[in-house]
């Protein structure tokens, strides 16, 4: 197994952003509509938890402006409760608080190419 380090897994969470971008912009009916959009949509935002889970806790010390408890949290609700998955609450995700996880993931990955 390769090791994947806390780069790596910022990169997964960004694709995983991109990937909801494409998307996004057909509008939540659109989006709830389509099976496959929706099953796409709660799927990347569970790849998004997924890597923040496994990031290093010396990167989630140095930076708590990102709220990784509530991404990971979200990823088990979605996982663990997929059922009962509300797609408002994952449409809420997809619009209110990506658009923000993606600039502090990106300052984050420049801090690191900087450093």
């Amino acid at each position: 197994m390769t090791y994947r380090d806390d780069r790596s897994r910022l990169d997964d969470i960004l694709q995983a952003i991109a990937n909801v971008e494409k998307y996004k912009g057909r509008g939540r009916d659109a989006c709830e509509g389509d099976e496959l959009i929706r099953s796409w949509l709660v799927s990347q935002v569970q790849t998004i938890g997924e890597a923040a889970s496994k990031i290093s806790d010396e990167l989630r010390s140095v930076r708590p402006e990102v709220p990784w408890r509530v991404i990971v949290r979200m990823r088990h609700i979605l996982v663990h409760d997929y059922f009962e998955t509300d797609f408002d609450e994952v449409w809420n995700v997809v619009v209110r608080d990506l658009p923000d996880l993606k600039s502090k993931i990106e300052r984050i990955v420049k801090a690191l190419r900087d450093s």
